[in-house]
């Protein structure tokens, strides 16, 4: 976990990476996880009541036209969105809120994110404090692209959407990542921590787990036989686009 001095307010991650989904039946999720330990373990970040897994809470930010929800719909090969990410379910000053980019150029997928300061989360939601998010984040590359991106096209907070993920990573070797994705649920709500009496949650793909494959330059030569063994087939599955449409805020359109 990051300390969140005051000096970790200047901290900033930056990934450019493949990433490969698939989505998965309870039974089959199981099956390829138990060949999975084989090879890989966990990250740092799991927690053992969890069932080694950990929170994952993101508030992601759209127009009212939902611009962002149907580039990705499209397919469109350069897009990005903005996110607040954190893994509490409730407001706690020891874990961390992050700003996040996630985007695609061409074939890969990039995520640039920054701590915010807690005391600053309200003003990440309000376009009337944006000047003062830039003085604030004076020299915050992320912090200054989110306010100019979201005045020019209008984004506010649009849905949140949880969900408990189980982390691998390489044991060895190139960096190489998988995670299992389940109990997503999805709530509208403009708030990073809502009143659960005043918000809804929605389940969204229940009872199916999305596994993400995350890697720099090439898949594995054993999960490619894993792949060949199961006859996995990539789909183009994303958890925002899962929650909106969850929410009915907007509909995916077919010719």
């Amino acid at each position: 976990m990051i300390n969140l001095n005051k000096k970790s307010y200047n901290y900033k991650e930056s990934f450019s990476r493949y990433e490969f989904k698939y989505i998965l039946s309870k039974s089959l999720s199981d099956r390829i996880e138990d060949e999975v330990k084989n090879f890989m373990k966990y990250d740092d970040f799991i927690h053992r009541e969890l069932e080694n897994r950990y929170f994952v809470r993101s508030l992601y930010f759209d127009n009212k036209f939902f611009s962002n929800f149907y580039e990705k719909v499209d397919g469109m090969k350069i897009r990005k969105k903005y996110r607040l990410r954190t893994y509490g379910e409730i407001f706690d000053s020891k874990v961390p809120i992050f700003l996040e980019v996630k985007g695609r150029y061409q074939e890969r997928s990039y995520k640039n994110r920054t701590i915010i300061n807690h005391k600053d989360l309200d003003l990440f939601l309000d376009h009337s404090s944006y000047f003062i998010l830039l003085k604030k984040y004076p020299n915050n590359k992320i912090v200054r692209d989110f306010v100019f991106d979201s005045l020019k096209k209008k984004l506010i907070p649009s849905v949140l959407v949880d969900y408990k993920r189980r982390p691998y990573i390489n044991k060895f070797g190139l960096y190489f990542r998988l995670t299992f994705d389940s109990n997503i649920t999805c709530a509208n709500t403009k708030s990073l921590f809502p009143n659960p009496s005043s918000s809804h949650k929605l389940k969204c793909k229940p009872g199916y787990t999305i596994l993400e494959l995350k890697f720099d330059r090439s898949i594995s030569v054993w999960f490619h036989k894993i792949i060949q063994s199961y006859n996995l087939r990539r789909k183009s599955v994303s958890k925002f686009v899962l929650g909106v449409t969850g929410c009915n805020l907007a509909k995916e359109t077919s010719e």
